[in-house]
């Protein structure tokens, strides 16, 4: 009785039938305490910018971006943040501008900062689209020791019985949809960062989501991606016709192109200073320590990211040389 008064007050003030349900039960994890300021960047397109920093219980692990567009027939999001909490925050900053459903969640790529937030999606009906790449990251050693850390540093977030969440659908080719008159082409890049690296380009608005491809404003994190082909993969990117690139860290680029060279020439950099090492059977804490860095030391996350990622480099040079 209580839910169906609910509903016709609701359907008296306007709201739209989607949202004239019951309330849904409080979620298990706990309530974000973050901020997030909500950038326009094109007619439909919008994004959140996380921190510009290692993921700590201090940010609740809020240090990737998540887009979204708003069309007259449902919303489709681009990444989905770092935790379930996170993502309640993103939907709430969603339904405070239109009252369009959320229909699908695109993912970019499963590391933790961006595909975690998915059970917030999922227990408001969204579909989640994920290349399907990512199935080999879900069964490996990393996954399951990035998950480990993330549940001892954000917990609280996550929820008592969070584990690695499933999408509605793989993608297995190139994928062009339209929703409320506004088209979507969604492109496998990778493998770059990931082997999955799925782009967003909103083509009215002439926005392009790109994930981790490219970096803004910070040091990428390597991981054990294919430097060598992630270079290939921005070349690709940079083929597709966007007047606005969000990356997937830091804000967004109105002129792609030229933001891109910064990821490029941090890679192409790693990628000269290890191979030279490699090549001539210097050690890595030798070759590291007489590397100038200068051009790379005032940006964030340097000091927690360019050791790892030079060492992921160094071992990478060491297999290239021994190929044929």
């Amino acid at each position: 009785m209580r839910a169906q008064m609910l509903c016709a007050l609701l359907a008296f003030i306007g709201v739209p039938p989607a949202f004239a349900t019951a309330p849904l039960a409080p979620p298990p994890w706990a309530k974000s305490q973050m901020s997030m300021t909500v950038h326009q960047v094109g007619p439909h397109s919008y994004y959140v910018e996380g921190l510009l920093e290692e993921a700590s219980r201090a940010n609740e692990g809020f240090i990737a971006n998540a887009g979204f567009v708003i069309t007259a027939d449902g919303v489709v999001v681009f990444d989905s943040l770092g935790s379930p909490a996170l993502a309640d925050r993103l939907i709430a900053e969603i339904h405070q501008r239109t009252h369009q459903p959320i229909r699908r969640v695109i993912i970019s790529h499963f590391h933790a900062d961006h595909f975690y937030g998915i059970p917030a999606f999922r227990r408001i009906g969204a579909q989640i689209w994920v290349d399907t790449h990512a199935h080999a990251y879900l069964n490996s050693r990393a996954a399951s020791e990035r998950l480990a850390e993330r549940k001892q540093l954000i917990g609280p977030w996550l929820g008592p019985n969070f584990s690695l969440p499933l999408p509605d659908r793989w993608l297995d080719q190139p994928e062009d949809f339209e929703m409320g008159g506004v088209h979507f082409s969604l492109r496998h890049i990778g493998p770059a960062h990931s082997p999955e690296d799925l782009t967003m380009l909103v083509e009215p608005d002439g926005v392009l989501y790109s994930g981790d491809v490219v970096y803004s404003g910070r040091v990428p994190f390597i991981g054990d991606a294919d430097t060598r082909l992630w270079l290939l993969a921005i070349d690709r990117l940079l083929t597709i016709p966007a007047r606005v690139m969000v990356p997937g860290h830091g804000p967004a680029s109105f002129h792609p192109r030229q933001d891109a060279r910064m990821t490029r020439d941090y890679l192409t950099f790693l990628r000269r200073q290890m191979g030279a090492a490699v090549q001539n059977f210097v050690p890595f804490d030798e070759a590291y320590r007489k590397v100038d860095w200068n051009r790379f030391k005032g940006e964030p996350t340097f000091h927690a990211a360019n050791r790892r990622n030079a060492y992921n480099v160094y071992l990478q040079m060491e297999q290239e040389s021994l190929s044929p």
